[in-house]
């Protein structure tokens, strides 16, 4: 699991039909000390994350099982909202 920063939404005209009702959000993957950690990335959000939350995401066979229909077509799936860490020995929030 990685952690990432909620940045925006995305909007689609059209999905796949596992998709229909499931949240897209842009996250911008960080380090534990809080840097971004590569480009931002598209994510499924079966928790209704929110613009600013810190979450936990994974790839891969994982990204689809917190979702209602759990064979959807997912590469990057939110699996929890974050509410503090610690990193490099300080306080994050």
């Amino acid at each position: 699991m990685q952690l990432a920063k909620v940045i925006g939404t995305c909007v689609c005209e059209q999905k796949y039909p596992t998709l229909e009702g499931v949240r897209l959000l842009v996250i911008q993957p960080h380090d534990h000390s809080g840097q971004p950690d590569g480009p931002p990335v598209i994510a499924a959000d079966p928790l209704q994350a929110g613009p600013g939350d810190t979450v936990e995401w994974v790839t891969g066979r994982e990204a689809a099982m917190g979702l209602p229909n759990p064979f959807a077509p997912v590469d990057v799936g939110i699996v929890a909202i974050v509410d503090h860490y610690w990193g490099d020995e300080r306080y994050l929030g």
